[in-house]
């Protein structure tokens, strides 16, 4: 198969979405298929090149003048690759390939990431839709979406091109107990919540510290809530992290406090380190977790509940460990390579229905 890709960047940021698309990419062209990228560019270009995924320039900024220019610069990739499958990962993407089809002969498929946003809607104009998990396809039925143009792909990060095996990871010498969270700094990743859970039980635990990676727009907002903490001394901003392994093998417990969440990859990632997980009962992170047999849920937006889960981790050490374990059963099922494995089956599938 010919397949190209359409993303808004390939920055290492800590993208989940281009983490997810750079895996396929890179899996796609090992497997002897042609495969390139479409995006303004980024660091992930050098792996890219890696594995003989080309690389096209195509910038996606919505603004008018731009917009024109892509669509131009649009046409002339298609031209030149002639792609049996074009996967956009991001709204402008698909809202371009659906437009510009006409003289084609691609099947468009979407992958629907953040469903919560007004616009994912239009993830639908793709011939088919894949859904990172089952609290993601039923909102989209819910918005429209025929439930026959939805493919369920659960997300899964383990075995990426982009990390190295766990094992290779050196561990930070973090002042314990640690608790971690990675994540960006929104508000929808419920930091504020986790800061005041750590504020409500810091005092029990005087050497108890809280790591926060990451960064986004609402980080000053965090940081300020932890001055004005009796234990801000305590409260570490670590910013973007290349290798949050090194946390994740480093801390006594991984917190994942989102208020919305289709899937949550770091927790795949959290598992396998071995973190005992606590994580909000929200959207697909139950799905993430075994239905909570691989980390203890949580109501989202409630500190409190927060603070009483970490209380009963860090009082009991058998509970602890307890929780370590369970993260790190049944994990093949994360795996990149059967993501990619099954997004192969959801293009062969759209192939045939052009035929």
């Amino acid at each position: 198969m010919r397949i190209l890709h359409l993303l808004n960047h390939i920055q290492e940021i800590g993208n989940g979405i281009v983490n997810v698309a750079i895996d396929i990419s890179c899996l796609q062209a090992k497997a002897g298929h042609q495969v390139a990228v479409a995006s303004a560019g980024g660091e992930f270009e050098v792996l890219l090149a890696k594995y003989g995924v080309q690389h096209f320039v195509l910038n996606q900024a919505r603004n008018p003048i731009n917009l024109i220019k892509a669509t131009r610069y649009y046409r002339e990739i298609v031209r030149e690759f002639q792609p049996d499958i074009v996967h956009a990962q991001m709204m402008t993407g698909v809202v371009l390939a659906r437009l510009l089809k006409p003289g084609f002969n691609y099947a468009l498929i979407s992958t629907v990431h953040n469903e919560f946003q007004r616009s994912a809607v239009l993830m639908g104009l793709a011939d088919r839709v894949i859904a990172i998990s089952n609290a993601v396809a039923l909102s989209m039925m819910r918005r429209g979406i025929p439930k026959s143009k939805i493919s369920l792909v659960y997300n899964g990060t383990l075995g990426s091109p982009r990390t190295r095996n766990i094992s290779e990871y050196e561990p930070l010498s973090l002042q314990r107990p640690a608790i971690a969270t990675v994540a960006g700094m929104y508000h929808r990743k419920g930091i504020a919540e986790l800061i005041n859970a750590f504020s409500k039980i810091a005092a029990n635990f005087p050497e108890l510290h809280l790591y926060l990676v990451g960064n986004g727009p609402d980080k000053l907002t965090f940081e300020t809530q932890a001055q004005n903490t009796p234990f801000s001394n305590r409260i570490h901003f670590e910013g973007f992290q290349p290798e949050p392994q090194k946390y994740l093998l480093s801390c006594d417990i991984f917190v994942l406090a989102s208020h919305q969440e289709p899937f949550g990859l770091v927790l795949s990632e959290a598992r396998e380190a071995g973190c005992a997980i606590v994580a909000t009962n929200v959207d697909g992170i139950p799905e993430a977790l075994d239905n909570g047999k691989a980390g203890i849920l949580v109501p989202p937006q409630d500190s409190c509940a927060l603070a009483n889960a970490l209380f009963n981790l860090l009082n009991s050490s058998e509970l602890l460990e307890k929780w370590r374990k369970q993260a790190q059963t049944n994990l093949d099922w994360l795996n990149v390579s059967r993501v990619n494995r099954e997004t192969l089956a959801v293009y062969e599938e759209a192939i045939a229905n052009l035929k």
